[in-house]
């Protein structure tokens, strides 16, 4: 077993050069909690998705890394169950509650829902007696398409864990942490929770499900991954909530109706099973004749997602950056045309990014909003990001969104979630 942090070291000592959080969040501590004494602080990074969008669900692989930026809680245990969290971003109002198997939720949207998710989900496994009193302070761009919402389930989790002295091995805690945030209401997979907690520095991870396990790739130093923000939030409340729900169920359906169709109830209930059975051609063959038009297209993205999630790792390890780039784009016209997720938004600044250069470019998350990757080579990376700032942003910068330099940057593969002492 391990520390959930996926460190040897555990509560190693915070390192010494600058952390633009810790400043942040011990002024917070002292104002709302008194001294900071004997806290300690779970990072928790955010993740970029390179290829393999609405699949995790099906249990497919998918293909994410980790980003630099990441959410951050500094937390002192407590002698009861309450948990008390205070957030350095105003917009975010203090929220507090009990630990328990059975926690009532906060209003939908609310993001204390986030944090009750993590602390339901594990009063149901571990005996957890002790809260904590916390602050948390995040570069993460929110509503972005970037995890920020499994980041802060992952990090409450690793507080409460620790805050009760309970280990637990990295991938177990993925897992339980994936079925643990349905409590928010909407319905997504594991890769989030996955590589937030057990991502590899300067690594993309393919990510396989049932059993969950984590693949890391090194990614070529030279290899720019630039991350913009279309600022169109990604809520996974509301009609977008809606949206990805229904794109759940949508799935389900055309894969039922492919086994119906089949005669192959007895040998294939899932995705993964359908496909040991029959080439993805071969299936799509059977799907134009069994399913609707609309049934036919979300099908079509699942089967044509996987494969280029196994090409893109192959690209990958073979240093191909111009083939990954162009299974990217080939990943953003099927989210955009067969699974339906994209807005004129992504679109335009996934061709920009092209244009100027990028060797691919694609939406990255759940879509409907949210953010774009795209993929250059170093040289190249300062031409997309001035084209994207000219083009894009000098029209779209509406009051009180923060620098652009929040939400324009080239990612840093991170490694996974940590717990140490301050």
């Amino acid at each position: 077993m391990v520390w959930p942090a996926g460190t040897e070291e555990g509560t190693k000592k915070t390192p010494t050069k600058p952390d633009p959080h810790l400043e942040a969040l011990l002024q917070a501590f002292d104002q709302n909690y008194g001294s900071s004494a004997g806290a300690y602080i779970v990072r928790a990074p955010g993740r970029v998705n390179l290829v393999g969008d609405h699949i995790d669900y099906n249990g497919l692989s998918v293909f994410p890394m980790a980003l630099e930026r990441h959410l951050s809680i500094l937390y002192r245990e407590r002698d009861d169950r309450i948990v008390r969290i205070v957030s350095t971003d105003a917009q975010y109002p203090d929220r507090e509650f009990e630990l328990g198997q059975s926690i009532p939720a906060f209003d939908d949207g609310d993001w204390g829902n986030y944090a009750k998710a993590a602390g339901q989900g594990l009063a149901k496994r571990f005996a957890i007696e002790r809260g904590l009193d916390a602050v948390l302070h995040s570069d993460i761009p929110m509503a972005a398409g970037l995890s920020s919402s499994s980041a802060l389930v992952v990090a409450s989790a690793l507080a409460i864990l620790h805050a009760n002295d309970v280990w637990a091995d990295r991938m177990e805690l993925a897992e339980l942490l994936a079925e643990a945030e349905h409590y928010v209401g909407t319905r997504g997979g594991g890769m989030d929770q996955a590589i937030c907690l057990a991502a590899r520095k300067h690594s993309a991870s393919r990510i396989d499900f049932h059993p969950l396990r984590l693949t890391a790739h090194l990614i070529p130093p030279e290899w720019h991954f630039v991350v913009a923000f279309s600022r169109v939030r990604a809520e996974k409340t509301g009609a977008a909530g809606k949206t990805y729900n229904s794109r759940t169920q949508e799935c389900r359906d055309a894969l039922d109706r492919v086994i119906e169709a089949e005669g192959l109830a007895d040998q294939a209930d899932t995705y993964t099973a359908l496909l040991a059975t029959k080439s993805p051609s071969a299936l799509l063959k059977v799907a134009k004749k069994s399913l609707d038009e609309t049934s036919l297209r979300r099908f079509r993205h699942v089967l044509s997602e996987a494969d280029r999630v196994r090409r893109a790792e192959k690209a990958l390890t073979s240093y191909d950056l111009k083939g990954f780039g162009r299974l990217m784009s080939e990943s953003h016209r099927s989210l955009r045309d067969d699974f339906e997720v994209s807005c004129p938004e992504l679109d335009e600044m996934a061709e920009i990014a092209e244009h100027a250069g990028a060797a691919g470019a694609r939406l990255t998350g759940a879509g409907l909003g949210g953010c774009i990757v795209a993929l250059c080579a170093d040289k190249r990376s300062k031409r997309v990001l001035k084209a994207l700032t000219n083009r894009y942003y000098a029209k779209h910068e509406p009051e009180g969104e923060g620098e652009l330099g929040e939400h324009l940057f080239v990612a840093e593969p991170s490694g996974g979630a940590t717990v140490s002492a301050i």
